[in-house]
C-alpha cells in the first residue's frame, strides 16, 4: 500500500510546482515582455517551486528516496536554488537596473520588493554556509541552529514576496503553490521538533509523586 502511493506523491507535487508555471505561461502579459524578462520571472517561478521541495526532502516525504539520498538530494536542490534566484535577481537588473538598485538599496514604492530581497540574502548566506561548513568546522548542531531560522526567513519572504506580485502567475494556483511552501515547512518543522525532544527514560513515569 505504501509503494502504491509514491507515484501519486511525485505527480501531486509535480502538479503543485508545473500547474503554477503552465498557467503563468499562458498569461496575456507575456506578449509585452521581453525575452530576458520572461526568462527572469519563470526563474522566480521555479525558485519558490524548489522552496516547496526543500522541506519535503529533508523531511523524509518524498518516497522512495531514503534518509541519507533525501538530504543529498536538499544539498543539491539547494544548489538549484540558488541558480534560480541568481538567474531571475540578474534577469531584472539587466532589464531594469535602476528598479533592481531601489530593490536592493530597500528604496523600492513596490511592497513586494524587500521580501525578496530578504529572501535573497537568507539564501545566498545558506549557501555559503554549507559552502564553507566543512571548513569551519560547524557541527550539525550548529549547523542546524543557524539553517533552520534562515530557512524560515527564505519560506516567509518568498511566500509574501510571491503574493504580493501582480503580475504573470495565475491567481489561484500562485495562492496554492504558496500554501503548499507554507504547510510543508510547518509540518518539517513540527516533526523535527518532536523528533528532538527529550524522551523519559525506560521505568520513569511522568506522573507527579
Amino acid at each position: 500500500m505504501r509503494w502504491a502511493k509514491v507515484p501519486l506523491i511525485w505527480a501531486a507535487l509535480a502538479a503543485a510546482v508545473g500547474v503554477p508555471i503552465a498557467a503563468a505561461a499562458m498569461s496575456p502579459l507575456l506578449a509585452w515582455r521581453g525575452p530576458v524578462y520572461v526568462l527572469a520571472g519563470f526563474a522566480g517561478i521555479v525558485a519558490l517551486g524548489l522552496v516547496l521541495v526543500q522541506p519535503l526532502l529533508i523531511g523524509g516525504y518524498l518516497p522512495p528516496l531514503s534518509t541519507y539520498r533525501g538530504r543529498r538530494a536538499h544539498h543539491w536542490i539547494g544548489g538549484a536554488l540558488l541558480v534560480a534566484v541568481v538567474i531571475h535577481v540578474a534577469g531584472l537588473w539587466f532589464t531594469s537596473p535602476p528598479d533592481m538598485i531601489d530593490a536592493l538599496t530597500f528604496s523600492s514604492p513596490t511592497p513586494f520588493s524587500p521580501f525578496g530581497v530578504i529572501a535573497m540574502w537568507a539564501i545566498f548566506v545558506v549557501a555559503l554556509l554549507a559552502t564553507l561548513r566543512r571548513r569551519l568546522g560547524l557541527r550539525l548542531r550548529t549547523w542546524r541552529i543557524a539553517h533552520i531560522p534562515l530557512a524560515i526567513v527564505i519560506v516567509i519572504g518568498s511566500v509574501v514576496h510571491c503574493l504580493l506580485i501582480e503580475g504573470t502567475m495565475e491567481t489561484v494556483s500562485k495562492a496554492a503553490l504558496c500554501a503548499l511552501v507554507l504547510a510543508a515547512t510547518i509540518k518539517v518543522m513540527a516533526d523535527l521538533w518532536v523528533r528532538r525532544k527529550p524522551r523519559p527514560l525506560a521505568g520513569e513515569s511522568s506522573a507527579p509523586q
